[in-house]
């Protein structure tokens, strides 16, 4: 442990804050998430409660060897992100890289015209939600005020 506490820690190209529990930092890490931040810090041996502002440079290194060759340290592959059933695609993304992949897959849906595609594409949604009543967008739709005082007043007249 480093006697020097860190308020902001880079970690994988993301500042995290350094009062956080070390997989929790992790998780702010976009492809990690909580159950990883544990396997990681179990396999490298370190405390799950320690503050990851009080990690050394080699602690903090070694944290991001691991995250981004998960296999390779004995974390089973179900806890990959971009698991393929052939034993050479399998690969752990992380930041920009899966967002990029992502983009990818959608496009590629939208490119082939798959249901999940053309939802896509249309803006609507995916995943067989409810659309009758949520995810509506624009505002309100019927009379609006002034509209109804001005009719008002003609009828007055």
């Amino acid at each position: 442990m480093s006697g020097e506490f860190k308020y902001i820690v880079r970690i994988l190209g993301t500042d995290v804050d350094g009062t956080l529990k070390i997989p929790y930092a992790l998780a702010k890490v976009k492809g990690i998430g909580i159950n990883l931040g544990y396997a990681i810090a179990r396999v490298l041996g370190l405390d799950t409660e320690t503050r990851i502002g009080y990690l050394t440079e080699q602690q903090l290194q070694r944290i991001e060897a691991v995250a981004k060759n998960p296999l390779e340290y004995g974390i089973p592959d179900w806890m990959i992100n971009r698991n393929s059933p052939a034993p050479v695609e399998k690969k752990h993304l992380l930041g920009a890289d899966l967002e990029l992949a992502i983009k990818e897959d959608i496009e590629r849906e939208i490119r082939i015209k798959s249901w999940r595609g053309v939802r896509h594409s249309l803006g609507l949604k995916v995943r067989g939600q409810r659309t009758r009543t949520t995810g509506r967008k624009g505002g309100p739709v019927g009379v609006s005020r002034k509209a109804a005082k001005a009719a008002e007043k003609e009828s007055k007249k």
